[in-house]
Protein backbone atom coordinates (compact mmCIF):
# COMPACT_ATOMS: atom_id res chain seq x y z
CA UNK A 1 0.00 0.00 0.00
CA UNK A 2 2.82 2.22 0.37
CA UNK A 3 3.62 2.65 -3.22
CA UNK A 4 -0.17 3.87 -3.86
CA UNK A 5 0.36 6.59 -1.37
CA UNK A 6 1.58 9.45 -3.85
CA UNK A 7 0.72 8.21 -7.21
CA UNK A 8 -2.37 5.78 -6.33
CA UNK A 9 -4.90 8.54 -6.14
CA UNK A 10 -3.63 10.09 -9.19
CA UNK A 11 -4.70 7.08 -11.18
CA UNK A 12 -8.57 7.89 -12.01
CA UNK A 13 -11.36 5.19 -12.72
CA UNK A 14 -10.49 5.48 -17.01
CA UNK A 15 -6.46 6.14 -16.31
CA UNK A 16 -5.51 2.54 -16.17
CA UNK A 17 -7.44 1.70 -19.67
CA UNK A 18 -5.90 5.08 -21.32
CA UNK A 19 -2.43 4.36 -19.88
CA UNK A 20 -2.19 0.87 -21.36
CA UNK A 21 -3.78 2.17 -24.72
CA UNK A 22 -1.20 4.91 -24.68
CA UNK A 23 1.93 2.83 -24.08
CA UNK A 24 0.57 0.35 -26.54
CA UNK A 25 0.68 3.10 -29.03
CA UNK A 26 4.08 4.53 -28.46
CA UNK A 27 5.42 0.90 -28.40
CA UNK A 28 3.88 -0.04 -32.16
CA UNK A 29 3.48 3.79 -33.31
CA UNK A 30 7.15 5.19 -32.27
CA UNK A 31 10.71 4.24 -33.36
CA UNK A 32 12.57 6.46 -31.70
CA UNK A 33 12.84 7.37 -27.34
CA UNK A 34 9.03 7.24 -25.82
CA UNK A 35 7.76 10.60 -24.93
CA UNK A 36 8.62 11.54 -20.96
CA UNK A 37 4.52 11.56 -21.05
CA UNK A 38 4.55 7.73 -22.75
CA UNK A 39 6.86 7.15 -19.50
CA UNK A 40 4.81 8.76 -17.22
CA UNK A 41 1.63 6.72 -18.47
CA UNK A 42 3.82 3.12 -18.59
CA UNK A 43 4.76 4.01 -14.37
CA UNK A 44 1.34 4.77 -13.34
CA UNK A 45 0.32 1.69 -15.27
CA UNK A 46 2.39 0.03 -13.52
CA UNK A 47 1.57 1.38 -9.95
CA UNK A 48 -1.67 0.49 -11.04
CA UNK A 49 -0.97 -2.98 -11.54
CA UNK A 50 1.01 -3.84 -8.56
CA UNK A 51 -2.06 -2.86 -6.50
CA UNK A 52 -4.56 -6.23 -5.70
CA UNK A 53 -7.85 -6.04 -7.82
CA UNK A 54 -9.80 -5.44 -5.17
CA UNK A 55 -7.87 -2.32 -3.81
CA UNK A 56 -7.65 -0.69 -7.52
CA UNK A 57 -11.24 -0.32 -7.05
CA UNK A 58 -11.39 1.24 -3.95
CA UNK A 59 -8.70 3.39 -4.92
CA UNK A 60 -10.34 4.35 -8.40
CA UNK A 61 -13.64 4.93 -6.05
CA UNK A 62 -11.67 7.33 -4.01
CA UNK A 63 -10.12 8.96 -6.83
CA UNK A 64 -13.51 9.49 -8.51
CA UNK A 65 -14.87 10.85 -5.21
CA UNK A 66 -12.07 13.49 -4.93
CA UNK A 67 -13.04 14.66 -8.67
CA UNK A 68 -16.70 15.02 -7.70
CA UNK A 69 -16.37 16.79 -4.23
CA UNK A 70 -13.57 18.82 -6.28
CA UNK A 71 -16.45 19.71 -8.79
CA UNK A 72 -18.73 19.98 -6.24
CA UNK A 73 -16.91 22.78 -4.86
CA UNK A 74 -16.10 24.83 -7.81
CA UNK A 75 -19.87 24.58 -8.87
CA UNK A 76 -20.77 26.11 -5.41
CA UNK A 77 -18.32 28.93 -6.28
CA UNK A 78 -19.44 29.56 -9.57
CA UNK A 79 -23.05 29.72 -8.04
CA UNK A 80 -21.87 31.79 -5.06
CA UNK A 81 -20.12 34.01 -7.84
CA UNK A 82 -22.90 34.88 -10.24
CA UNK A 83 -25.24 35.23 -6.91
CA UNK A 84 -23.29 37.84 -5.80
CA UNK A 85 -23.02 39.02 -9.04
CA UNK A 86 -26.39 39.38 -9.58
CA UNK A 87 -27.27 40.62 -6.24
CA UNK A 88 -24.67 43.51 -7.18
CA UNK A 89 -27.14 44.36 -10.42
CA UNK A 90 -30.14 44.14 -8.75
CA UNK A 91 -28.92 46.69 -6.07
CA UNK A 92 -27.66 49.19 -9.22
CA UNK A 93 -31.07 48.70 -10.97
CA UNK A 94 -32.94 49.35 -7.69
CA UNK A 95 -30.62 52.54 -6.73
CA UNK A 96 -31.57 53.55 -10.27
CA UNK A 97 -35.00 53.15 -10.33
CA UNK A 98 -35.13 54.57 -6.91
CA UNK A 99 -33.27 57.58 -8.06
CA UNK A 100 -35.63 57.93 -11.28
CA UNK A 101 -39.01 57.75 -8.87
CA UNK A 102 -37.40 61.02 -6.86
CA UNK A 103 -36.86 62.74 -10.09
CA UNK A 104 -40.33 62.25 -11.50
CA UNK A 105 -41.65 62.97 -7.71
CA UNK A 106 -39.60 66.39 -7.35
CA UNK A 107 -40.49 67.15 -11.14
CA UNK A 108 -44.45 66.51 -10.53
CA UNK A 109 -44.01 68.56 -6.92
CA UNK A 110 -42.47 71.62 -8.85
CA UNK A 111 -45.45 71.38 -11.59
CA UNK A 112 -47.77 71.16 -9.04
CA UNK A 113 -46.25 74.66 -7.34
CA UNK A 114 -45.92 76.21 -10.38
CA UNK A 115 -50.04 75.60 -11.19
CA UNK A 116 -50.92 76.40 -8.01
CA UNK A 117 -48.72 79.88 -7.92
CA UNK A 118 -50.34 80.46 -11.18
CA UNK A 119 -54.00 80.11 -10.41
CA UNK A 120 -53.48 81.86 -7.22
CA UNK A 121 -51.43 84.56 -9.52
CA UNK A 122 -54.42 84.82 -11.98
CA UNK A 123 -57.16 84.81 -9.15
CA UNK A 124 -55.09 87.51 -7.81
CA UNK A 125 -56.05 89.77 -11.13
CA UNK A 126 -59.61 88.97 -11.60
CA UNK A 127 -62.59 91.35 -10.55
CA UNK A 128 -64.70 90.87 -7.74
CA UNK A 129 -68.34 91.08 -8.72
CA UNK A 130 -69.37 94.46 -6.79
CA UNK A 131 -66.73 96.25 -9.31
CA UNK A 132 -69.13 96.18 -12.20
CA UNK A 133 -71.64 98.53 -12.37
CA UNK A 134 -75.41 98.09 -11.87
CA UNK A 135 -77.24 97.56 -15.71
CA UNK A 136 -81.00 97.22 -16.14
CA UNK A 137 -80.43 94.46 -18.50
CA UNK A 138 -77.00 93.00 -20.02
CA UNK A 139 -76.13 91.29 -23.50
CA UNK A 140 -74.44 87.88 -23.65
CA UNK A 141 -71.65 89.86 -24.93
CA UNK A 142 -71.47 91.64 -21.62
CA UNK A 143 -72.22 88.77 -19.67
CA UNK A 144 -69.26 86.78 -21.22
CA UNK A 145 -66.76 90.10 -20.78
CA UNK A 146 -67.98 90.09 -17.00
CA UNK A 147 -66.88 86.08 -16.51
CA UNK A 148 -63.68 86.85 -18.15
CA UNK A 149 -62.39 89.16 -15.74
CA UNK A 150 -64.09 87.07 -12.63
CA UNK A 151 -62.91 83.76 -14.34
CA UNK A 152 -59.39 82.56 -14.25
CA UNK A 153 -58.07 82.44 -18.05
CA UNK A 154 -56.84 79.45 -17.68
CA UNK A 155 -60.22 77.99 -16.29
CA UNK A 156 -62.28 80.03 -18.66
CA UNK A 157 -63.23 77.99 -21.41
CA UNK A 158 -64.19 74.93 -19.25
CA UNK A 159 -66.43 77.63 -17.41
CA UNK A 160 -67.79 79.03 -19.83
CA UNK A 161 -68.67 74.96 -21.66
CA UNK A 162 -71.10 74.49 -18.44
CA UNK A 163 -72.62 77.67 -18.51
CA UNK A 164 -73.64 77.00 -22.71
CA UNK A 165 -75.09 73.88 -21.58
CA UNK A 166 -76.96 75.06 -18.52
CA UNK A 167 -78.44 78.47 -20.05
CA UNK A 168 -76.53 79.37 -22.85
CA UNK A 169 -75.30 82.70 -21.05
CA UNK A 170 -79.02 83.55 -20.05
CA UNK A 171 -78.68 84.93 -16.98
CA UNK A 172 -82.63 84.77 -16.35
CA UNK A 173 -83.20 81.26 -17.81
CA UNK A 174 -86.01 79.60 -16.04
CA UNK A 175 -86.60 76.07 -16.10
CA UNK A 176 -90.47 75.54 -16.33
CA UNK A 177 -90.49 72.09 -14.31
CA UNK A 178 -87.92 72.11 -11.81
CA UNK A 179 -87.83 76.09 -11.14
CA UNK A 180 -84.27 76.18 -11.78
CA UNK A 181 -82.51 79.19 -12.31
CA UNK A 182 -79.84 81.84 -13.96
CA UNK A 183 -76.87 81.08 -15.74
CA UNK A 184 -75.96 78.02 -13.50
CA UNK A 185 -79.37 76.57 -13.10
CA UNK A 186 -79.26 76.98 -9.72
CA UNK A 187 -81.68 74.80 -7.47
CA UNK A 188 -83.50 76.11 -5.50
CA UNK A 189 -82.59 79.46 -7.15
CA UNK A 190 -82.11 81.26 -3.89
CA UNK A 191 -78.51 79.51 -3.72
CA UNK A 192 -77.29 82.56 -5.44
CA UNK A 193 -77.99 85.06 -2.52
CA UNK A 194 -74.95 83.59 -0.91
CA UNK A 195 -73.17 85.51 -3.33
CA UNK A 196 -74.98 88.50 -3.26
CA UNK A 197 -78.49 89.50 -3.21
CA UNK A 198 -79.01 90.94 -5.99
CA UNK A 199 -78.31 87.53 -7.83
CA UNK A 200 -82.06 87.72 -9.98
CA UNK A 201 -80.98 90.79 -11.80
CA UNK A 202 -76.86 90.96 -11.75
CA UNK A 203 -75.25 87.98 -13.72
CA UNK A 204 -71.83 89.11 -12.16
CA UNK A 205 -73.25 87.89 -8.60
CA UNK A 206 -74.31 84.79 -10.30
CA UNK A 207 -70.75 84.34 -11.82
CA UNK A 208 -69.17 84.86 -8.64
CA UNK A 209 -71.52 81.77 -7.23
CA UNK A 210 -71.33 79.70 -9.97
CA UNK A 211 -67.60 80.09 -9.79
CA UNK A 212 -67.17 79.35 -5.82
CA UNK A 213 -69.42 76.33 -6.19
CA UNK A 214 -67.05 74.80 -8.44
CA UNK A 215 -64.09 75.15 -6.89
CA UNK A 216 -65.75 74.19 -4.10
CA UNK A 217 -67.18 71.21 -5.03
CA UNK A 218 -64.75 70.10 -7.85
CA UNK A 219 -61.70 72.24 -7.38
CA UNK A 220 -62.05 74.29 -10.53
CA UNK A 221 -64.33 75.06 -13.26
CA UNK A 222 -62.20 71.99 -15.52
CA UNK A 223 -62.54 69.76 -13.22
CA UNK A 224 -66.45 70.22 -12.62
CA UNK A 225 -66.69 70.28 -16.59
CA UNK A 226 -64.99 67.02 -16.51
CA UNK A 227 -67.45 65.56 -14.36
CA UNK A 228 -70.31 67.23 -16.68
CA UNK A 229 -69.21 65.33 -19.73
CA UNK A 230 -69.12 62.25 -18.02
CA UNK A 231 -72.62 62.70 -16.41
CA UNK A 232 -74.04 65.60 -18.20
CA UNK A 233 -74.85 67.43 -14.58
CA UNK A 234 -72.60 68.73 -12.17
Amino acid sequence: MSRISVRGFAVASATAVTTVGAITGVASGSTGQPSNDAEALANEATLLADIPAGQQAQVQTASLTQQADAQAIAADASAKKDAEEAARKQAAEDAIAKQKAAEEAERKAKEREKEEAETKASRSATRDATSFSVQSSYSVAQIQAMARQMVPSAQFQCFSNIVNHESSWNYKAVNASSGAYGLFQALPASKYSSAGSDWQTNPATQIKWGLSYMDGRYGSPCEAWAFWQANHWY
